[in-house]
């Protein structure tokens, strides 16, 4: 277990937007949050990286307690997330754009290790020494992310596919253990989508866990390990794609076959 969310619970001036909800991922898995619209599914996302605190419940990263800490403190703990609406520095470049976030995170040599320092051993182009001053370590990334072209590039001029591609190096760039990401397909093309499947792919291949709000019933019932559905802030079902497809409560969600037919 890397990460536990126990009977958490929100409410807003007396509207309940999640209702004693429990979800426990596994290290290594990519797991997917999904629901109709208002489900709450963002909620959480922002229940886990600290921007909200919950009214009750408690969640924990591995065996700590992280309920309510800033979300500089779980961003420092290995958490790293993206937005349902994209927040880059759009008047800076794409290397500036992840340079910020890795010099947030105040990564050490020492403290390189996980999902970061093995992908710079593995992409490495240049040389195989484990010291690299931080302009390798962000082309790397980029690299890594299919960036690298448009290195110089400011945020605000990538088309919309890449901006969502950037926002991901940017989490990347902190070294986490968990990647949450908030509607990553939203508005992107089939080509686009193929391309953010293999960079899912490749993450999780060198070991990052992978929680993902999302909209798009292919994607999710293509890669999922696991799924909870929420609907009207309630946990109506978890499990794995192909129970989920049969499953009478997740199929009356989404108002009749959408995930079946998936």
């Amino acid at each position: 277990m890397i990460l536990k969310i126990e009977d958490i619970t929100m409410n807003f001036n007396g509207v309940v937007a999640l209702q004693n909800v429990n979800i426990t991922v596994k290290e290594g898995e990519i797991y997917f949050i999904i629901g109709p619209n208002g489900a709450g599914k963002t909620t959480l996302f922002n229940n886990i990286s600290g921007i909200i605190k919950p009214t009750s419940g408690k969640i924990f990263l591995h065996s700590e307690d992280i309920t309510g800490l800033a979300p500089y403190k779980i961003f420092q703990k290995g958490i790293s997330r993206t937005f349902q609406n994209i927040r880059l520095f759009k008047e800076i470049t794409v290397f500036e754009n992840v340079l910020v976030s890795y010099e947030n995170k105040k990564i050490k040599d020492h403290e390189n290790k996980g999902i970061l320092n093995k992908l710079l051993n593995d992409f490495s182009k240049n040389d195989h020494s484990s010291r690299k001053n931080i302009q390798e370590v962000i082309l790397e990334i980029l690299s890594f992310v299919g960036l690298e072209v448009e290195k110089n590039q400011l945020g605000k001029n990538l088309p919309y596919g890449k901006q969502r591609i950037l926002e991901i190096a940017r989490a990347l760039a902190s070294n986490p253990k968990i990647i949450l990401l908030d509607e990553p397909t939203a508005g992107m093309n089939t080509s686009e989508i193929n391309k953010l499947i293999e960079l899912i792919y490749q993450l999780n291949h060198f070991g990052l866990t992978v929680i993902c709000v999302e909209h798009n019933m292919d994607v999710v019932m293509d890669i999922a390990d696991n799924i909870s559905v929420l609907n009207f802030g309630e946990k109506i079902a978890e499990g794995k794609p192909e129970e989920l497809r049969v499953n009478e409560k997740v199929i009356e969600a989404y108002l009749g076959g959408e995930i079946v037919h998936a």
